[in-house]
């Protein structure tokens, strides 16, 4: 948008990891970010003096996470080593925060509500009782909610807009998300392949009982509200032809397409039950070793313009 050119430099993760090694629980503003300001400033003014230019800056004075004493500190410290000047203004004064969300709505910019490093990103999402789902994918290669694969999804689509000339907007919707984090059924002691339909949950990490009812397509076992429903079923109102429950967790079909299977299973759409998918429905008792979250989250939508 602005016609400078970038240069990207390495993405040294392995290099990084070892400068921060033991300071892994350091908060906002410690001693972990003394030490990545250190290696970021070091690469950027040796570049800086490679093209002779005479100063250089960082995007991280505009966070109201940081400490502008610290940046400013390690940026001159690394400016003076290779004869460039670090260029600190203060954005946040007189409302700087507020004008830079302002220019990025304005713009359509993506702006990341922390710095990068996974550390800090933990702790941030811990404290507002998400997960850092940004670090963690889906084992099966399903796209879910607001996960990475989900976002470059949407950006790569906004891109393609852009380049037909479609007008657009983005906004933002508060959504319920989820994640399974591990989910086990056993059968007489021996784990059974199942598969967890999204928005599946359990009061513990840990279940036992045996399926006594069966109404229609739902078996229901006897505790925790768990629901079977069989292969068959799933692929015939799926509109799908696995072949088995192992084929199905590892190439399963899009996250929108299982909500819309739980939603003619089960017509309450607050409903949090388990609903497993066996080839099967188990005669004997079953154990559940399960675990999922659910939290509040916000997603980007992007919407055509008529």
């Amino acid at each position: 948008m602005l016609n400078i050119e970038l240069i990207e430099g390495e993405y040294d993760t392995e290099n990084w990891l070892k400068a921060v090694r033991g300071l892994e629980n350091e908060p906002e503003k410690g001693a972990r970010c003394a030490v990545c300001f250190d290696r970021r400033f070091e690469v950027t003014a040796q570049k800086a003096s490679e093209l002779n230019e005479s100063k250089f800056t960082s995007t991280l004075l505009t966070s109201p996470k940081k400490s502008l004493k610290q940046l400013k500190h390690a940026g001159d410290a690394l400016g003076s080593k290779f004869g460039v000047t670090f260029v600190a203004p203060d954005y946040r004064k007189a409302s700087g925060t507020q004008e830079q969300n302002i220019l990025a709505k304005k713009d359509a910019l993506y702006r990341q509500d922390y710095c990068g490093c996974l550390f800090g990103l933990t702790m941030q999402r811990d404290q507002q009782q998400k997960l850092a789902d940004e670090l963690f994918s889906a084992i099966s290669g399903q796209i879910q909610p607001e996960s990475i694969e989900a976002r470059i999804t949407l950006y790569k689509k906004r891109l393609e807009y852009e380049e037909h000339k479609i007008k657009y907007s983005i906004v933002k919707e508060r959504f319920l998300n989820w994640r399974n984090l591990h989910g086990v059924l056993k059968v007489k002691k021996e784990a059974t392949p199942a598969h967890f339909l999204p928005y599946s949950t359990l009061k513990s990490e840990y279940t036992r009982g045996k399926v006594d009812l069966s109404i229609g397509n739902l078996h229901y076992m006897n505790r925790d509200e768990v629901k079977f429903i069989t292969l068959e079923t799933y692929n015939f109102l799926i509109e799908k032809e696995y072949k088995t429950v192992k084929e199905l967790i590892f190439n399963p079909p899009l996250f929108e397409d299982e909500i819309n299977l739980r939603n003619k299973l089960i017509s309450n759409p607050y409903d949090l039950s388990m609903i497993v998918v066996v080839r099967n429905i188990p005669i004997q008792k079953v154990e559940i070793f399960y675990k999922s979250h659910i939290y509040q989250d916000v997603k980007e939508v992007l919407l055509k313009k008529s």
